[in-house]
């Protein structure tokens, strides 16, 4: 049985002993949507700057945003999106994504968020298993054609009328909405669907459509790989993202007198709420430098546009300082902003501080499935709390550090970090019973080991699970393994993590081979190549003879960690 905790008040830092904490609650909690979030500060501050696409050379006022998401709004509608019905976009860092994100929400339709980095294999999923009855997409991106890789999915496009789409491996899928002109059998230009939307927002009533939905519907899927095998499709509510975007915003001191500069994706919980919906519930200006994170155009668009904060992972902020033109860029205008996807080496943040003017950045902690934040660092907090921990509790969730039987442990004991509130998911689409494993009487179980100190700062120390993160990005072992053991010359499979001072940890791959098989790297590469996203290919390849376990026949994936860490050394 779980230990007793108080019920009354906030409790910032622990009472009793115990690793358990509740945030403030001075604040009231929002039930507004995020259309009507939108609605509230282009009311409020109509005429001053909200949004800034550098590369597409698009420059809007609150009210002028707000007139084009109606705009697509009533296009979506005009199109047979209603409430419910799930919208996906495959884009990076673009005007028409944010668009996307708002214009579903003020119909109630659910944005799926697919990743830019997809390939065939995991976009075929995440369509299929969100049901999206329509998707958005980029023509393409690096090095992915995504017009291409969704004519090989639905070879039907070449004969189906716009909006007509039935395609034997994308059942659920409808209509496919691609940006630019340029004009793709089967499909929708974007140009298209704004100028239908037009028309239609003479007779479609949005503010009628807004006004019947309700804070607690699904609004947004974000998928999550999954430590046992395909990604976990995270359902958000209105409410769920709406307040953390507040609360976050109130932890930066944000207000409409800021400018944040954005480089990382819109994909990510990071990019569309703690940097998007943070910036309209304040009304502060959002600076997009480009379609994705280079140092230079970030430095660039910060001073430019005198931007007051910045967003990053740790890898962006060491890649802006040691960029060779960095001196050049004013950046005394800056403040503030956030630090998170990874932990940050105390150097680091003092040449952030020192150098980028970023006294009052913050540090943040939290999961997709919790909106995401539930732990973030003061504006005011030593330097030492900013890297040694990741904060306290957010306004309106607990948070407490339990042992295996579910017990709160004592404070500073390491535990499992559990989270409960309103910022906690509704579940994983259509997975019941992974969502009945992550979720026990509303907590939400992290999966990450932590502590919480008297003064109720929390400090990650580790995994229960063996995910590693690559440059801000999450790496789940299970997955890439299913995925190389599909390859007829593998045998067995493990991945893991290893240090590396660019990405923080980088993918390894120890793999045995069938008998009489050969295998080489490349091949190993190639054939992740097109199908996994590149953050997702190993970069270390070993084939070995056999992997290292204990008696009872459990691999031990610490020992081949290890062995690959001396390996590498004598390499450097």
């Amino acid at each position: 049985m779980a230990t007793q905790l108080p019920e009354e008040g906030a409790l910032i830092a622990p009472i009793n002993g115990l690793s358990y904490v509740r945030g403030a609650t001075d604040i009231a909690l929002s039930e507004a949507t995020i259309g009507q979030l939108l609605q509230s500060t282009a009311a409020r501050f109509p005429d001053r700057p909200a949004v800034v696409f550098r590369d597409q050379g698009i420059r809007w006022t609150w009210r002028e945003f707000a007139d084009e998401v109606d705009v697509l709004a009533a296009g979506l509608a005009s199109n047979g999106i209603k409430r419910g019905d799930r919208v996906g976009i495959w884009s990076p860092n673009r005007v028409e994504w944010l668009l996307t994100q708002f214009a579903t929400a003020r119909i109630g339709a659910i944005l799926v968020n697919v990743n830019p980095a997809y390939r065939l294999a995991e976009l075929e999923y995440a369509l299929n298993k969100s049901g999206c009855c329509a998707l958005i997409t980029a023509e393409c991106f690096k090095s992915s054609k995504y017009v291409e890789m969704l004519q090989a999915l639905a070879p039907e496009l070449d004969q189906c009328e716009p909006g007509q789409l039935r395609a034997a491996r994308l059942p659920a899928l409808r209509l496919v909405v691609r940006m630019c002109d340029t004009s793709t059998p089967g499909m929708t230009t974007f140009s298209d669907l704004i100028e239908a939307g037009r028309v239609a927002r003479e007779t479609v009533d949005l503010d009628a459509i807004d006004a019947a939905l309700s804070a607690l519907d699904a609004i947004n899927i974000q998928f999550t790989s999954g430590t046992t095998g395909n990604p976990k499709g995270a359902t958000l509510t209105h409410r769920n993202v709406v307040n953390n975007a507040r609360y976050i915003a109130m932890a930066m001191r944000f207000t409409e007198a800021d400018a944040l500069c954005i480089p990382v994706p819109l994909y990510h919980c990071f990019g569309m709420v703690l940097a998007v919906l943070a910036s309209v519930s304040t009304g502060a200006k959002m600076v997009f430098p480009g379609e994705a994170f280079e140092p230079a155009s970030t430095l660039a668009a910060v001073a430019d546009e005198r931007c007051t904060a910045l967003h990053g992972v740790p890898t962006m902020f060491i890649a802006e300082l040691d960029h060779p033109d960095f001196a050049k860029f004013d950046l005394s205008t800056l403040r503030t902003g956030i630090m998170a996807g990874s932990p940050c080496p105390i150097e680091t943040m003092k040449r952030v501080v020192a150098r980028m003017h970023l006294s009052e950045i913050t540090i943040a902690y939290g999961m997709t499935e919790t909106s995401p934040v539930s732990f973030q660092s003061a504006t005011d907090d030593p330097l030492e709390q900013r890297t040694s921990t990741v904060g306290r509790i957010a306004p309106h969730l607990e948070a407490k550090v339990v042992d295996a039987m579910g017990n709160t442990v004592p404070v500073g004991e390491t535990g499992e970090l559990w989270t409960r509130g309103y910022s906690v998911m509704r579940g994983y689409w259509d997975d019941e019973p992974r969502t009945r494993e992550a979720i026990v009487d509303g907590w939400m179980r992290t999966g990450d080991l932590a502590t919480i100190d008297a003064q109720g700062y929390c400090n990650i120390v580790g995994r229960l699970k063996d995910m590693l993160i690559r440059g801000g990005e999450n790496v789940y072992p299970r997955e890439v393994e299913e995925f190389l053991f599909r390859h007829p010359k593998v045998q067995s499979v493990q991945v893991f993590g290893v240090p590396d001072e660019k990405y923080g940890e980088e993918v390894c791959a120890w793999i045995v081979t069938r008998p009489g098989e050969q295998l080489t790297e490349e091949e190993v590469r190639a054939y992740c190549q097109g199908q996994i996203a590149h953050y997702k290919v190993p970069r270390y390849i070993r084939f070995v003879e056999e992997m290292p376990m204990t008696v009872t026949g459990k691999v031990q994936k610490f020992v081949m960690r290890e062995r690959m860490i001396e390996e590498l050394k004598g390499e450097r």
